[in-house]
């Protein structure tokens, strides 16, 4: 998980070391930032005709100054905090394999230092991958010169969350020959054994003898069995609990409905949902966040072979739910299902799943927007979260005149509806409604507040780089849901 180190810099330091000089900036203006401190700067980018624009980068040849030599990343004409986030991003990416990196943002508004550091961490991070020459190098230190006095707790607090991220990327990024349910599950232990989280891993015998029936009828296909974890941070006098459960599907062949050879490409990534609620769990205990956090990893592969569920099939949820399987390529959603029981069996005060879901949101939403479903109050805070922590999401309905399409001929439910696409996210949101338990265990008890996120168009980046967004696994809602958790306790 290579990761720059990230520091601050006071922007009345005259004196410090460092290969590169990266500045912000937007177009260049009568009234624009004072770019003073760099004589001859504004001449060269004019020169060049450096646009500010979001994205544009250029390196200036530029003597005479501290901080070795300069280069720019525009943040657009009007920059938000998110413009600055952004441009550290990218500005990073696009200088290479450097040492260290001072980023400067003269004229940006206060509160921004963060968003900065974020952004040059994340701009930084580089999967250890398996090319004999070791892969693509960035910045390894980021020193982050503002105007705002920053405190060390504050500096800390940054490289937690890029780090979070950056697991998600590590792991969704590793083949699923060498990540299976059981390394998965591992991995989870390993990555928290230095924090006061409690764990606990359910193999394939335990989650048959305590009734885990849809994880099991997903896995059963596979050689390598599922696998159920529960990571739990709970901190005295704790003023909230958040339940975080991820889809953590290794591989996913779609099972006996078996996907085409094209869209089998890139199902390793089908876990981003686990991997993001051990993230969370992970960076609220390094935090020490005074908010309970209980993650429930949901592992298996979804697999063909002679004992794989079939088409018609009907298994028995943890609730005693029966599922007909119309679908094994909707496996995501069942052993969800398992989960969100697990999880409201321990009344926390709102469930949050995560989970790279269906195909369709990426129809309706596109690329960039998370979908997000659930419950009014509790959506509203998670897309306030993820405003602040600046990752795009959109809420989606849950008509009630679809539930009915829920329903099967002989079990209590359908996983899937057959040859109809229509709304197809919002099925899938319906479906892991049911799971959803009451607040207590009194018969009139209402359901606990629920947010449900489908990530499948967002988790991985097909295209080019933009802003903070590598190619490849992107890391999407960990920040948003490392938010969401803190804002609960002020």
């Amino acid at each position: 998980m290579p990761t720059p180190q990230i520091s601050y810099l006071p922007a009345s330091a005259t004196d410090f070391d460092a290969d590169v000089s990266l500045l912000l900036l937007p177009p260049l203006t009568d009234d624009g930032p004072d770019l003073a401190g760099w004589p001859g700067l504004a001449d060269a980018l004019r020169a060049i005709e450096f646009s500010g624009a979001p994205g544009s980068f250029a390196r200036v040849p530029l003597a005479g100054v501290t901080g070795g030599s300069v280069a720019v990343a525009g943040v657009g004409a009007a920059p938000q905090v998110s413009g600055y986030r952004d441009a550290a991003g990218a500005g990073i990416r696009s200088l290479g394999a450097v040492g260290t990196v001072a980023v400067h943002t003269p004229g940006a508004p206060q509160g921004t230092w963060r968003a900065v550091a974020e952004g040059a961490g994340l701009g930084g991070y580089t999967f250890a991958s398996y090319k004999k020459g070791g892969g693509k190098r960035r910045a390894s230190h980021v020193i982050v010169v503002s105007t705002e006095t920053v405190p060390d707790s504050e500096v800390r607090a940054a490289q937690i969350v890029v780090d979070s991220v950056a697991l998600v990327k590590d792991l969704v990024a590793i083949p699923a020959d060498r990540l299976g349910p059981a390394d998965l599950a591992a991995r989870a232990v390993s990555e928290v054994a230095h924090l006061p989280i409690e764990v606990t891993v359910m193999d394939e015998v335990e989650l048959e003898a305590e009734g885990y029936g849809a994880i099991l009828g997903v896995g059963v296909g596979s050689d390598r069995p599922p696998r159920f974890v529960r990571m739990d941070y709970a901190p005295a006098g704790a003023s909230r609990h958040v339940a975080v459960v991820g889809k953590g599907i290794t591989f996913d062949t779609g099972g006996l409905s078996l996907k085409p050879a094209g869209s089998m490409v890139g199902m390793k990534y089908d876990m981003c949902g686990a991997a993001v609620a051990l993230s969370v769990v992970r960076a609220a205990a390094e935090l020490a966040l005074p908010v309970r956090v209980t993650s429930y990893l949901c592992i298996a592969d979804n697999m063909p072979s002679g004992r794989a569920t079939r088409p018609g099939d009907v298994l028995t949820a943890l609730d005693g739910t029966t599922i007909e399987v119309l679908n094994t390529d909707a496996e995501g959603r069942l052993v969800l299902a398992d989960g969100l029981v697990a999880a409201s069996r321990e009344h926390p005060d709102v469930i949050v799943d995560v989970a790279t879901l269906t195909g369709a949101i990426s129809v309706a939403l596109g690329t960039r927007y998370a979908g997000v479903m659930g419950d009014d109050a509790a959506v509203a805070d998670y897309l306030s979260a993820a405003e602040r922590a600046g990752e795009l999401a959109w809420r989606l309905p849950l008509p009630a005149y679809m539930r009915d399409e829920l329903d099967s001929p002989i079990a209590d439910l359908v996983n899937a509806k057959v040859g109809d696409p229509a709304g197809g996210s919002l099925f899938a949101g319906l479906f892991l409604q049911h799971f959803i338990g009451p607040v207590s265990d009194d018969d009139d008890a209402p359901k606990i507040p629920w947010v449900h996120l489908d990530i499948a168009g967002v988790g991985m980046n097909k295209g080019g780089a933009y802003g903070i967004t590598d190619k490849g696994p992107t890391g999407s809602s960990v920040r948003s849901l490392i938010e969401f958790v803190a804002a609960g306790a002020r």
